[in-house]
């Protein structure tokens, strides 16, 4: 297991998420607790592009509960398509939002937060089990480079959901 990270300078956001991705593998290689693999990954995503708030939910009783996450305070629970998170469990796809301000029902959990973009969270069997959650202070802060990337660790974290004992 890795302990520290190694974020390249000016590197584009690009080649920060090719450095990331196997460090964040190599993070939790040999752990096999769920919560501290994804605090980790949580908090390597916060370290490397020092995202406002980057944390996972949870469906747990047809709402998604608050898991692993660093930043301010959050919201515990959310219901199904309410705020971004809700609607992108409801409509089973990564949901990117400019502007916060502009999303129907959204629900402020910092009104630091201008821009999120949140990317759902599958089990082997395609079922979404919660959704990673990034929220930046700068409008119009993600592009399809996050969601590509961001795709392929909560597919990661999906995997690592089949490793709980």
């Amino acid at each position: 297991m890795a302990d520290t990270l190694s974020i390249p300078l000016n590197a584009t956001r690009e080649g920060i998420y090719i450095s990331l991705v196997p460090q964040i593998e190599s993070l939790v290689e040999g752990e096999n607790d769920f919560i501290a693999n994804v605090s980790n990954i949580m908090a390597a995503l916060h370290q490397a592009f020092g995202f406002l708030w980057v944390g996972c939910y949870f469906v747990k009783n047809d709402e998604l509960v608050l898991g692993p996450f660093q930043g301010p305070v959050a919201c515990t629970r959310i219901k199904k398509g309410k705020g971004v998170c809700g609607t992108a469990w409801q409509k089973n796809e990564t949901i990117v939002v400019a502007d916060v301000e502009q999303f129907p029902g959204h629900i402020a959990c910092s009104s630091f937060s201008k821009s999120e973009i949140v990317v759902p969270l599958r089990n082997s069997k395609q079922e979404i089990v919660g959704v990673l959650d990034v929220d930046s202070t700068e409008l119009n802060h993600f592009s399809s480079t996050d969601s590509i990337h961001l795709e392929r660790i909560a597919s990661f974290i999906g995997k690592l959901l089949e490793r709980i004992d």
